[in-house]
């Protein structure tokens, strides 16, 4: 059984990058037909919306969660890492949550019960929740040495 890799999904990082592209567009035309005395980097100030769209890009790069045939391995960090593993085994419940906007997208937030103390982990917005979650429970089930619900 290969190793299954689950990140938060990239469709509103690129929304974010197509509607900042468009707004940054339309400053150069408002400027060029309507202000053309302003200073040419004026339009350039939409652009600040960028950073804050690199910096949700590189959280997701930051935070992957990865399962194998016995254990689930989430891991946040770019630099100094916090890695989380737990033993299928041990996986209780597996909730997947959608907003309206999220079930019109096909990505949801993964929530992952355990037993213990710090028991639930919470992966939000990734694509195809539903079939992920499916997989955590059968590797679960497997992993316990029960029979798998089909």
């Amino acid at each position: 059984m290969s190793d299954l890799v689950v990140r938060p999904t990239l469709k509103f990082i690129r929304a974010a990058y197509a509607v900042e592209i468009v707004i940054i567009a339309a400053a150069f035309i408002v400027r060029q037909q309507m202000y053309p005395d302003a200073p040419a980097w004026v339009p350039l100030l939409p652009g600040c919306l960028i950073v804050w769209t690199i910096v949700r890009h590189i959280r997701r790069l930051s935070m992957k969660v990865t399962i194998t045939a016995d254990k689930l391995r989430y891991e946040v960090g770019l630099l100094s890492k916090s890695t989380r593993t737990i033993q299928l085994a041990k996986i209780q419940d597996v909730r997947v949550d959608q907003s309206l906007a999220q079930r019109i997208l096909g990505v949801g937030t993964l929530s992952i019960e355990t037993a213990g103390e710090s028991s639930r982990l919470v992966v939000e917005d990734i694509d195809r929740p539903q079939v992920i979650a499916d997989e955590i429970m059968r590797r679960s089930e497997l992993a316990a040495g029960t029979t798998p619900h089909l």
